[in-house]
């Protein structure tokens, strides 16, 4: 029976560990890139409205799922490159998930046993559908896919011209674009809200 100790764990598993394992995630893109020297590295946290940039990372608003790695470009392109960028993520996740499972069999965190339990099965989560090579959203290829590809044929043959990770600078200007857009919408509205208080109450919508 689904009870208050389980209701207490699905909180923290999706408020805590799910974003940890996210930012995990996207933090092995960065790891990897950085060995081939990427410019404009980005690490977003969250989405939404910025609250501050702080070197590489980027946070925003809210706070949850959301985490994404950007880049403008790589110093050493090649495909080993991209093949171990796209890696990244996979690799992290298997690196700390096997750490902690080993932790944990040699006795290790035995107080907070659930709780390391469950960031494992996320981790553990993201690797399976990170490297199984499938297609996901509008028919974009995963990481897994990808890498097969750039070992089967050297190249991405899945005709998707928007890259798996962004470009920082154009994420920017999309983010820009977003800002002043809503800023005006912002506006609009109060200004109707003006007319419609200024206005004979005949006349108020």
């Amino acid at each position: 029976m689904f009870g208050l100790a389980d209701l207490i764990g699905l909180v923290i598993s999706a408020f805590i560990i799910l974003p940890v394992v996210t930012f995990l995630r996207e933090a092995g893109y960065f790891v990897i890139s950085g060995l081939f020297g990427v410019k404009n590295a980005r690490l977003t946290i969250g989405s939404g409205p910025r609250l501050f940039k702080l070197g590489v990372l980027d946070i925003r608003k809210y706070y949850h799922v959301n985490s994404w790695f950007s880049f403008d470009s790589v110093k050493r392109k090649s495909n080993f490159a991209y093949i171990c960028i796209y890696a990244g993520p996979i690799l992290i996740n298997v690196i700390v998930a096997l750490t902690m499972n080993a932790l944990i069999a040699n006795g290790y965190f035995e107080d907070s046993k659930t709780f390391w339990n469950r960031f494992i099965f996320y981790a553990f989560y993201f690797v399976l559908f990170d490297s199984i090579p499938m297609k996901t959203v509008n028919g974009k290829p995963n990481n897994g896919m990808i890498i097969y590809e750039l070992l089967r044929y050297g190249k991405r043959v899945d005709f998707n011209e928007e890259p798996l990770i962004p470009a920082t600078t154009e994420a920017d200007e999309m983010y820009q674009e977003e800002v002043e857009r809503m800023e005006k919408l912002q506006e609009e509205i109060k200004e109707e809200i003006i007319q419609n208080d200024g206005a004979p109450p005949d006349e108020k919508g």
